[in-house]
């Protein structure tokens, strides 16, 4: 049961990343004005990741593709992965937003799947930004997760207001009531505590969506997926061709640090790769190449 809609979903999170991919290559490519442009234009590097379970058997695995030192972007991350195997009792501590699942300590068997993205930008004037969709199977329960967020270190309003419309204007298909929800559910997921800030200027977020339609919450899934390239591309050309000065960068090199703690001490993904014996590499290619603390 559910080996469908599986490899449904995991087709799906490649077909993203790979259209992503070549956007974001597309990008490199086109950019002949403005800071950066007589630099080589940027490729991605990939890399199979493997995972092994505690007996040496296949856990699955994906592909980590990262580019870094391009012409507008100075590190930026895609990747996808598919992983299976048990959960031992820390996994299951750090997993999302699902804990205590009856039967899970009797049969902790799992599978996931999903794509993970975060791009630092050359620029200061481009908004870094983080996507992330995924789907979660036990064969006591199963759920989707995930969004897309905005983090510019210099905020211009009207980029924001493109972001969220370009979600809204994806989301409001499936109800009219989904996209203010995820909005304040990533207004919330994204907040620093000990900062007592968000990181960015939100977006939209879900964890442990489960409506008991597999086809109408996979499609939201799809449609969180499709909204990211429209609602971040054209910011990218709006801003990669102006000048910035020094303290802009340092503007830039601050705010990447509150990017960093939040991604190192909050991030649920982040704990739960980590637990689950994914490629350390893979699980932190998050964080930034630059950062600086004040």
């Amino acid at each position: 049961m559910f080996e469908t809609e599986k490899s449904t979903a995991s087709a799906w999170f490649r077909q993203l990343r790979d259209e992503i991919v070549a956007a974001f290559e597309a990008l490199e490519d086109s950019h002949h004005v403005g800071p950066f442009s007589d630099a080589a234009g940027g490729r991605f590097e990939v890399k199979e990741t493997r995972r092994q379970s505690e007996d040496g058997s296949d856990a699955g695995g994906g592909l980590m593709s990262v580019m870094r030192g391009g012409r507008v972007f100075e590190k930026v991350g895609v990747n996808v992965s598919t992983v299976y195997g048990t959960l031992g009792e820390r996994a299951q501590q750090a997993m999302a937003a699902r804990k205590g699942i009856p039967g899970m300590a009797d049969d902790p068997r799992f599978w996931a799947s999903g794509i993970s993205l975060v791009a630092h930008m050359q620029n200061p004037h481009v908004p870094a930004v983080h996507m992330n969709t995924r789907m979660f199977w036990t064969p006591h329960a199963w759920w989707f997760g995930g969004g897309s967020d905005l983090n510019p270190c210099i905020e211009y309003p009207e980029d924001t207001a493109h972001f969220h419309a370009t979600q809204k204007a994806h989301l409001d298909p499936h109800g009219p009531g989904h996209y203010p929800r995820l909005k304040e559910w990533a207004d919330e997921y994204f907040y620093i505590p000990h900062r007592k800030r968000a990181r960015g200027v939100g977006g939209i977020f879900m964890d442990d969506y489960c409506t008991g339609d597999w086809q109408a919450d996979f499609a939201l899934t799809q449609d969180i997926g499709r909204a990211f390239l429209p609602a971040f591309l054209p910011l990218v050309e709006k801003r990669r061709v102006q000048p910035f000065t020094e303290a802009d960068k340092d503007t830039q090199l601050v705010h990447r640090g509150l990017y960093a703690e939040y991604n190192l001490v909050y991030d649920r993904g982040t704990k739960f790769g980590l637990e689950t014996g994914h490629d350390p590499d893979a699980v932190l290619m998050s964080l930034p190449p630059l950062a600086k603390w004040v």
